[in-house]
């Protein structure tokens, strides 16, 4: 049987994706079916913002990459028209913004492949409503600012009265 030879075209066009893939953990994989060259913009705008990009991809060619990188499993997700979303910081609001914006515009999430699992739809809108990084961030220092404002509370409580209890001290000492 005669080995098969590829095309130099799409050797160069998998190692694209490859490079474009190589860094990021969080992919988001939508059908984009029907959405206008306006609202494309739109939601690359939307997605830049997060720190993501979102590109149409030929499904073969990202199968190849995918597979190169050890970023097994995705081949479900990648049937149909498929652009992909690619969360170079955190995945959580891009996620987001991905459903927001399906809500109004006829783009399908097909789901996720996160830090090396395989997310649904389902897990992808579950995903999307995990608070952020910062807001766990900001949660825990408000937890460890509390005992420190209760005690500061407490003493300025004690010397408050004791101001007021000398005070009243005098004032008795005074009409004596």
């Amino acid at each position: 049987m005669a080995e098969k030879k590829v095309q130099q075209s799409k050797i160069d066009a998998v190692k694209a994706l490859r490079d474009q893939f190589e860094n990021v953990d969080s992919f988001f994989f939508t059908d984009y079916r029907g959405l206008t060259v306006e609202q494309v913009t739109e939601l690359r705008t939307k997605l830049r913002a997060q720190n993501a990009e979102y590109h149409v991809i030929k499904n073969n060619l990202a199968k190849i990459a995918m597979k190169d990188l050890g970023n097994e499993g995705v081949n479900d997700l990648l049937v149909g028209p498929t652009a992909v979303a690619l969360a170079h910081d955190e995945a959580g609001p891009v996620a987001k913004t991905l459903l927001d914006f399906a809500k109004d515009s006829p783009v399908v999430m097909k789901g996720g492949f996160l830090d090396g699992s395989l997310f649904d739809l389902d897990g992808v809108v579950a995903f999307s409503k995990l608070p952020t990084r910062v807001e766990l961030i900001a949660k825990l220092m408000g937890t460890m600012q509390a005992p420190v404002q209760n005690v500061a509370l407490v003493l300025n409580g004690v010397t408050t009265k004791l101001v007021r209890t000398l005070a009243a001290v005098a004032e008795q000492k005074g009409t004596e």
